[in-house]
């Protein structure tokens, strides 16, 4: 069933369960700090089980309250600022969008996979702010994401998010997390 996941590879294309994965980072960058108590204890816990996986770091980028005070356009403007500064010329970003691609789980885990298998060194995803991105980031990005076609607060998507990769190298690894 899961025959072309549970592999890793290394750079000279040899391949085994024995393997560590290649070094590739992931950096999930965030408008604004998650605000539940409840979200945060979640995302914690997959955060923590993480770091047998894979280099993964969350990055919360505070946007002012005078900034939340002026119209979308112009938050969305702000949030491109903040975001694009984080940016390296060579990482590979992704945005969390409603108008973005969709994976089923085992998709998204061949997904990062390829990404590992072709030395990626950072993967990027960004949760925007409540109002999406700036044109700005959408030009920077490498490609868009969906989770869902409902729609979730950017709170929430976090939790899902950091649940959605783990479970991708779940996958990868042949572990038993991922029912299908």
């Amino acid at each position: 069933m899961y025959a072309f996941f549970p592999h890793f590879y290394s750079k000279d294309g040899a391949r085994g369960r024995g393997l560590k994965p290649i070094n590739m980072k992931i950096l999930l960058l965030q408008i604004d700090k998650t605000q539940d108590a409840y979200l945060e204890q979640g995302i914690g816990i997959y955060l923590k089980r993480l770091k047998n996986y894979v280099g993964f770091e969350v990055l919360s980028l505070q946007v002012s309250k005078a900034a939340r005070q002026r119209s979308p356009k112009e938050q969305k403007l702000e949030e491109a600022r903040l975001l694009l500064n984080e940016l390296n010329k060579e990482d590979e970003v992704i945005l969390l969008d409603e108008k973005g691609k969709d994976f089923g789980s085992l998709q998204f885990a061949e997904f990062l996979q390829k990404k590992q298998n072709a030395s990626v060194k950072r993967l990027v995803f960004i949760i925007g702010g409540p109002y999406g991105f700036d044109d700005e980031v959408y030009k920077r990005a490498n490609a868009k994401l969906s989770l869902s076609k409902m729609t979730f607060s950017h709170q929430m998507v976090r939790l899902f998010f950091v649940e959605q990769v783990y479970r991708a190298y779940t996958i990868l690894k042949g572990e038993k997390y991922h029912h299908e």
